[in-house]
């Protein structure tokens, strides 16, 4: 196996100095390309979508759950499937609690192409409570780019979309190894257009955006969201 070289304390020191100042670079980088995702353009979605859910049929708007912005994760889910594509549950699997999420005004859903029955009785097996909803028989995947004519027929995939008022737009969208990395709270806030809502992001004037204190002021114990 190749593994790391043996050195002494001091020399682990030094070089871990020099990796330091290329993760600090790499976070400088991040946060720049973070408010070049934020200041992305925005597509108004005047299409109807339906989906099947556990209240039954909801429209995009319902997805939002009354919430400023919302996160769909594509989930891999084929109708002739008998079950659901296993990278795609384990990276359900690491998704933490929505109520850090939801109190920066952020709704998440899974979606699939499979019928709802399937997706509640696979989704009761893993033991999620992510609301997850069926496009099946619809056109919302491929018209998001998460379907294709080609095999594989589905694309992991997440799409952002903000709310004003009853109008919906789309800000971003991601797929396949885009999701590498992603799962944490604030790394779905980086997709979207109003981010982790802090002081310090550009550009400018968002962290107001939703009438609240700035992001990180709204964090509790998930136990202590009024939601």
């Amino acid at each position: 196996m190749g593994l790391p070289d043996i050195v002494t304390r001091e020399e682990w020191l030094v070089a871990r100095e020099e990796l330091l100042a290329k993760e600090k670079a790499a976070t400088r980088a991040r946060d720049a390309l973070n408010a070049a995702r934020r200041r992305l353009p925005m597509v108004e979605v005047d299409k109807e979508y339906y989906f099947d859910g556990s209240d039954g049929k909801a429209t995009l708007l319902d997805l939002f759950d009354g919430r400023d912005q919302l996160i769909v994760y594509h989930f891999m889910f084929a109708p002739e499937w008998e079950a659901g594509c296993r990278s795609c549950s384990a990276f359900l699997d690491q998704i933490g609690h929505l109520a850090h999420l939801r109190a920066r005004g952020t709704n998440f859903v899974a979606v699939s192409r499979a019928p709802y029955t399937a997706l509640l009785t696979f989704k009761a097996r893993m033991g999620w409570t992510v609301p997850w909803y069926s496009t099946h028989g619809g056109d919302f995947n491929h018209d998001f780019g998460a379907s294709s004519t080609e095999e594989p027929c589905d694309i992991p995939a997440i799409n952002c979309f903000l709310r004003d008022g009853d109008r919906v737009f789309h800000t971003y969208a991601t797929f396949a190894r885009g999701l590498d990395g992603l799962g944490s709270t604030t790394s779905l806030l980086d997709l979207t257009a109003l981010g982790r809502q802090e002081e310090w992001e550009e550009p400018r004037g968002r962290a107001s955006a939703l009438g609240a204190p700035a992001g990180s002021a709204r964090v509790r114990y998930h136990d202590e969201y009024e939601d």
